[in-house]
């Protein structure tokens, strides 16, 4: 899909992205790049021990990994400007080595800016398996280009 602007978005339009696993090396390398090696999630005797059963994976990589796949999606490649927050995020279930996750992305409202140049638009992500069980959720608005905007 090629970017979409301000004025190709309505609330209560959905975006669904495609599937990925979730693997042990995005574990490991969560781990890494955040300095985040906590027994929960690298230690798999002491995560037996836990109500899981085994290790979790890092809360802020769905987080991450939802904004993959809005990457991925395209829509909002050469249109954005800048996220302006990530608000009331949820953690609702564990998110396990080769869990299957996709994004369903809502829109929830927009508001043109003064300018005219650009917009707001309030999104509601949910990360879901392939059942449709939510693992998180939560909002993030953005602020994204018009149509006469495309100069900046």
């Amino acid at each position: 899909m090629k970017s979409m602007y301000y004025e190709d978005f309505e609330p209560g339009q959905v975006f669904e992205s495609s599937g990925r696993t979730i693997t042990e090396s995005d574990l490991t390398f969560f781990s890494m790049v955040s300095g985040d090696w906590n027994k929960i999630h690298n230690d798999a005797a002491y995560a037996a021990g836990t109500p899981f059963g085994e290790r979790i994976v890092h809360g802020p990589l769905g987080i991450a990994i939802c904004f993959g796949f809005i990457h991925a999606m395209g829509i909002f490649d050469d249109s954005v400007v800048a996220m302006t927050g990530i608000e009331d995020w949820k953690f609702e279930k564990p998110i396990l080595v080769n869990t299957t996750l996709h994004l369903r992305l809502t829109i929830t409202g927009k508001s043109m800016g003064r300018s005219g140049r650009t917009g707001k638009l309030g999104r509601k992500f949910e990360l879901l398996d392939q059942e449709g069980n939510r693992f998180q959720s939560g909002s993030s608005d953005v602020l994204i280009q018009t149509r006469a905007g495309i100069a900046l």
